[in-house]
């Protein structure tokens, strides 16, 4: 007995010095790891808290890159962005990290944003672009997104655990008012990547002040006016401030300052603190460039920029509606009709006439459409509209047919779908159906293609009037707050005679 007593306690004494071990190496382990942590930002000397490789930190980039590619539009215009890649690498080669592989991307989405991801992935707004007026300031925009990269802004933020914090509590970062549609709304909900989002959102002051003061200094290396932050930003402030006086919404560019910039102590200092070009380092820098590319810009929403299911969509412009057919069917029109169709699987044909008299539309396909006993008939009742469906027999070649007639202002809007694959009727049907509910008005202002307003460049005249042009414009709401928000002119000033000024047409 004594002896098992003597065996347990010994067991006692080993179990509570191996703890104390444990402990002790648990802890150098942990203070290792915390020293191992900070490393050196490349862009400021000073130690940071970072808990990932540089090869890590490329890989993510990459990894979150196909996702904003595969959530976002991009603007389809080669020259656009090979101009913007052509100033992003000019900035990025005089940066802290020149030997990233940088990645430029023009997103097509009106708002007024720009944003980065970890690796060397830099992406502008087409809505930003339409506000730049001239390749300093788009340097300025890119050279503030690339001080993000170099500071190593994001890896940090992702050490301290506030990467997904920060992306799950922003509800919107960002409002942009389209010209000509009054459009306004958030683009942090339309990207699947949480470092994108958190891009996005901005990184607080002191990281924005960072990055404005590491683009200044990159600005400066390139050949650019330091000068161009000070300068954009004032840009961006006028916009957020226009938008606080229409809508109260005081979202913005990455948090903007609370002041004018102009009037901002600590920009002023970042942006003094990098110095300014002698007469015999400035590059006369040529914006005619510049102009070709932004000319032809669209200003506001794009048809291109709208989700997947609105790129699908078909806008009747004379006669003002619109539908979305199903995926990847061919579409043909005439004046008054318009076909869809996909061989083998089926096809979808509108049609409008006027209403002769005044009975409910489910009476208008029996008498006026000769079809009787349709099955699976029901009444459609959609944005205000009014119609009816079901499904019949073609007389001609026996398939099976979805059936529908729509009331819309003066006209009935009849549809006659034919379902071709036998093996598939109800799935085919169902898309029928489907794409008939998409039917409705186009709404006031609504973007589709050949509708978009877009920026032309004019030389101003000796009598140019903001207040004048703005009579003429495409803008639906405020043209000449607007025109003077796209030309730097905000709220007042007068460009002078032979300046290139941007109109909207």
């Amino acid at each position: 007995m004594n002896e098992k007593k003597t065996m347990n306690r010994a067991r006692s004494l080993i179990t509570s010095s191996d703890l104390k071990k444990l402990a002790a190496i648990v802890f150098s382990i942990s203070v290792l790891s915390v020293v191992s942590s900070c490393s050196i930002n490349p862009a400021t000397g000073s130690p940071n808290l970072v808990l990932m490789s540089q090869a890590k930190e490329r890989a993510i980039g990459l990894e979150e890159h196909e996702k904003v590619l595969a959530s976002m539009a991009l603007v389809q215009d080669e020259e656009l962005l090979a101009y913007v890649t052509e100033v992003g690498n000019k900035v990025a080669s005089v940066s802290h990290r020149p030997d990233l592989e940088y990645t430029f991307t023009v997103i097509d989405s009106p708002e007024i944003n720009a944003f980065a991801l970890p690796g060397g992935y830099v992406y502008v707004n087409r809505g930003l672009l339409t506000y730049m007026n001239s390749e300093a300031e788009l340097a300025a925009v890119i050279a503030h997104e690339i001080g993000h990269i170099t500071a190593r802004h994001a890896v940090q933020q992702q050490a301290r655990g506030k990467l997904a914090q920060t992306a799950a509590t922003v509800g919107g970062f960002v409002t942009a008012v389209a010209t000509g549609s009054g459009y306004v709304g958030s683009q942090i909900s339309d990207v699947a990547s949480i470092w994108a989002q958190t891009g996005l959102s901005g990184f607080g002051r002191d990281a924005e002040l960072e990055a404005d003061s590491l683009g200044a200094q990159y600005v400066l290396n390139a050949g650019y006016d330091p000068m161009a932050v000070i300068e954009v930003i004032t840009v961006l402030k006028n916009q957020e401030d226009f938008n606080k006086k229409i809508s109260n919404n005081s979202g913005s560019y990455h948090g903007l300052f609370a002041t004018h910039p102009r009037n901002d102590r600590r920009l002023q200092e970042a942006i003094s603190a990098v110095g300014s070009l002698a007469e015999s380092q400035i590059t006369e820098v040529d914006n005619t460039k510049f102009r070709e590319n932004i000319d032809g810009l669209i200003v506001g929403q794009s048809q291109g920029s709208q989700s997947t299911e609105t790129r699908n969509r078909y806008y009747q412009g004379l006669l003002g509606y619109t539908v979305v057919f199903p995926s990847d069917w061919e579409v043909s029109e005439t004046t008054t009709t318009v076909t869809a169709s996909l061989a083998g699987v089926g096809s979808i044909t509108i049609e409008a006439q006027r209403i002769q008299e005044n009975i409910e539309p489910r009476l208008f396909i029996r008498d006026k459409m000769g079809i009787a006993g349709l099955q699976k008939s029901e009444a459609l009742e959609q944005y205000r509209l009014i119609g009816h469906t079901g499904i019949s027999q073609s007389s001609e070649t026996s398939n099976p047919e979805r059936i529908a007639a729509i009331y819309f202002g003066p006209r009935v809007y009849t549809f006659r779908a034919e379902i071709l694959d036998p093996s598939a009727v109800d799935e085919i049907d169902a898309q029928l159906l489907t794409s008939i509910r998409t039917f409705r008005a186009i709404q006031r202002g609504e973007a589709f293609s050949g509708s978009e307003a877009r920026i032309k460049y004019v030389q101003a005249s000796e009598f140019f009037d903001f207040s004048v042009v703005a009579r003429s414009s495409k803008i639906a709401n405020y043209p000449e707050e607007m025109l003077r928000l796209l030309n730097g002119y905000y709220p007042t000033g007068t460009p002078k005679e032979g300046e290139w000024i941007k109109l909207v047409e």
